[in-house]
């Protein structure tokens, strides 16, 4: 299935985020097969720097590196979703500004838990940076009243154990953007936070 035929915005009326680019992935995916769900933050403002636009777009660079950085050798999408690795992000637009309102996110999670509905075999939530994390606790909220992940800084709760309906679900820091503007020790948790995603699966498997 491809889930830019599946899901769609019919508010796109934020004010913080540019409605013009919304995006979803657009790629010919077999949702059973998908183990690993990776939520990043935002679309990119250009297009072409999307994961799904090319294998040498910004987006995927940054991720091909984070993989790459714990250990786990891709070189493209078609190498991430074979290993049972799905990419998106949280908020289907790109932001106008740094900071994005919990009124967007929140409003924004209602298509995210539309797309990630799709994926009954998921085993791992890999929730990577502060928006992730938001989105999915609005979603989770939404369900059981409560939220998974605490408020706190990311270090200091990224090494708690939380789990969704026997789903390990794993805060991180957002792995998009230019690798020498990520810093060292945020790479370097990055790379054990995907190791992390690994094992669990593997040791279910």
């Amino acid at each position: 299935m491809n889930i830019k035929d599946h899901i769609n915005c019919n508010h796109l009326l934020c004010s913080d985020i540019n409605s013009n680019g919304f995006l979803v992935p657009s790629k010919d995916i077999e949702p059973e097969k998908i183990k690993i769900l990776m939520i990043s933050e935002v679309p990119p403002v250009n297009r072409e720097d999307y994961f799904y636009f090319s294998d040498e777009s910004d987006y995927m660079k940054t991720t091909i590196q984070a993989f790459k950085d714990s250990g786990i050798t891709i070189d493209s999408i078609n190498d991430l979703i074979d290993l049972g690795v799905y990419v998106t992000t949280a908020v289907k637009c790109p932001k106008l500004q740094y900071r994005i309102s919990a009124k967007t996110i929140k409003k924004c999670s209602e298509i995210l838990e539309q797309e990630i509905n799709y994926f009954s075999n998921v085993q791992v939530y890999l929730l990577m940076g502060d928006v992730a994390i938001k989105a999915m606790n609005y979603i989770w909220k939404r369900k059981t009243g409560k939220k998974i992940i605490p408020n706190g800084s990311t270090y200091k709760i990224r090494n708690s154990e939380y789990y969704y309906e026997g789903k390990k679900v794993i805060p991180s820091y957002l792995q998009t953007g230019k690798n020498y503007l990520i810093e060292k020790t945020k790479r370097k948790m990055i790379s054990e936070d995907i190791k992390k995603a690994f094992d669990f699966v593997n040791n279910k498997g």
